[in-house]
């Protein structure tokens, strides 16, 4: 039984609360008999095969998860959680990820995070296809990010703006020590056991941008000059939340195609060595196998050098949901209040009044309220997430 929270909500932190409660059950109503994880993976555009590594799976749509968005707009984003196992180790896989050009608010992008930290995954791995800014690396190579540079959260644009929660972390976190330096020490060794070492890249500094357009070659002066090794539109705020919450990261970077810089003889806007989604594609299906194998031994090494067991338990999330704040400045009425049965549940869902108070939502104890900081607030009843009696 769930204890409930002294304070009420913010409403951004009821999502991923409300996601994983119902990951959860549907695990243990699960015939294969999945454990909860210890690592994670965030599969970037067109690696989604990383999970067809793992055994003894369970999958589990986006579009069936309370407070997860439906679907994933992207090209070579599936839309789907994997279960299993990896090298032996309790995994859980992301097929696809939420972006910021979407439309996504901050707190969406960095849903699955919270979610793997509400399941208990200690170590998770992230991959991106990303465009090559420095000249020594090829299409093709995968880089070991260990630092980051991100404008867009300089200027404002970063998962942990707003209130904090305490819960999953401290108000003001470094990001100075968000990579590991042994964890580059075990991708190299997994690379010189798959014999891939020549194109397996160390010490590499991430850009993110907001995207969606591609850099103007500007853009790529500038990074280049800040030192950045590959760009892209994504992984930072993941890495950021993920660090913000206890967990250790590893990142890799798949060159999927070079930028243009100034002077590379295409002044004239009409050659065809821009940057495209497809060409994103195409260069990651090339490098799948190789990829995946890659992971996969760096999961086996984690387990086998004991890494994953010298790593203590994180502190467990209380994931009940009882009150919820609501923003002052939202206006709510009764009429902005919607109310969706939990048709997903084979009970029959039974309608509770709920009330609004001092700026409260007090919710009954077998409901779940849904949504963030909006107008219209959506109630789930009958629900018995997090086990609430």
């Amino acid at each position: 039984m769930c204890q409930k929270h002294e304070t009420p909500l913010h409403p951004s932190f009821v999502p991923y609360r409300l996601a994983a409660s119902y990951i959860r059950e549907q695990l243990q109503s699960s015939t294969t008999e999945a454990q909860l994880p210890v690592l994670g993976i965030i599969c970037g555009s067109g690696l989604s095969g990383l999970s067809s590594a793992l055994t003894n799976t369970t999958m589990i749509p986006y579009e069936s998860i309370p407070g997860f968005p439906k679907k994933c707009t992207v090209m070579g984003h599936k839309g789907e959680i994997v279960f299993g196992l990896l090298s032996g180790v309790p995994c859980v896989c992301f097929r696809g990820r939420f972006h910021w050009y979407e439309g996504h608010p901050m707190n969406t992008v960095v849903l699955p995070v919270h979610v793997m930290r509400s399941l208990g995954v200690k170590v998770l791995i992230v991959t991106n296809a990303a465009g090559g800014l420095n000249g020594k690396f090829n299409v093709g190579d995968i880089v070991n990010i260990m630092d980051h540079f991100a404008l867009p959260m300089l200027g404002g644009m970063n998962p942990l703006v707003g209130p904090n929660d305490d819960e999953l972390g401290p108000r003001f976190p470094p990001t100075s020590n968000a990579y590991d330096s042994n964890f580059q020490n075990l991708v190299l060794e997994a690379s010189s056991n798959l014999g891939l070492s020549d194109f397996v890249r160390t010490n590499g500094m991430y850009c993110f941008v907001s995207g969606p357009q591609y850099e103007s070659k500007a853009e790529c002066k500038f990074l280049l000059q800040a030192g950045g090794d590959a760009v892209g539109m994504s992984t930072v705020p993941e890495i950021v939340a993920a660090h913000h919450c206890g967990i250790k990261i590893m990142c890799l970077s798949l060159i999927t195609n070079k930028v243009v810089m100034p002077y590379d003889g295409d002044d004239d806007g009409e050659k065809s060595n821009h940057a495209s989604h497809e060409e994103v594609l195409d260069a990651v299906n090339k490098r799948s196998e190789q990829v995946q194998g890659l992971v996969k031994e760096i999961a086996r090494l984690l387990e086998h050098d004991g890494v994953l067991k010298g790593l203590p338990d994180l502190p467990p999330i209380n994931l009940d949901v009882g009150r919820v704040m609501i923003s002052q400045e939202s206006s709510i009425s009764g009429n902005d209040v919607s109310i969706v049965p939990n048709e997903k549940k084979t009970r029959a869902a039974s309608f509770c009044p709920f009330r609004i108070m001092k700026g409260i939502l007090n919710a009954p104890a077998h409901c779940v309220v849904i949504g963030g900081a909006m107008i219209t607030i959506g109630a789930l009843f009958g629900a018995t997430m997090g086990r609430r009696k």
